[in-house]
């Protein structure tokens, strides 16, 4: 343990206890538009209004090996759009990828999804999630044409 563990450099805020008592699982059917961020922050929101949710935990789960979910800022579109540009850069089309069964965007758009996950886990605080300010949760669609992805939503917790 190093001095600054010792120390106690943060504070926790007071323990809440609950017990789980729910397990709520529904799909999502999001329609993209091709490469681009779509924010899902209100659908999960409904979710777990929907579930009764008070305390716990929301999973989610995209169904895809080139698409991806992220937290992201939603305040300024711009952000969107250069991590658009930063995922380009990290795996771009027409490099000679050796897998491009369904085009030359198809092995880039896997890197980016292993790149950037397919899951999260967000804690759920009297039914809403407790995000901060200016994060939105996103689905990534690493494809350049239009895409019909399943996002599997999974409140884990107790109810309202």
């Amino acid at each position: 343990m190093t001095a600054h563990q010792r120390s106690g450099a943060g504070r926790s805020s007071g323990i809440t206890i609950a017990t789980p008592d729910t397990i709520a699982t529904a799909t999502l059917v999001v329609e993209t538009r091709g490469t681009g961020f779509t924010e899902i922050t209100r659908d999960a929101v409904r979710f777990l209004v929907d579930a009764r949710a008070k305390d716990g935990v929301l999973h989610l789960f995209v169904r895809h090996t080139s698409a991806s979910l992220v937290i992201q800022e939603n305040a300024d579109p711009d952000v969107q759009t250069d991590l658009v540009t930063a995922l380009e850069r990290i795996a771009p089309a027409n490099t000679g990828w050796v897998h491009d069964a369904e085009g030359p965007d198809d092995m880039p758009a896997h890197v980016k999804t292993m790149v950037t996950g397919v899951s999260l886990h967000v804690p759920v605080i009297g039914g809403a999630p407790a995000l901060g300010t200016w994060q939105g949760i996103y689905l990534a669609e690493h494809r350049s044409r239009p895409h019909h992805r399943e996002v599997v939503l999974q409140f884990i917790g107790s109810r309202a």
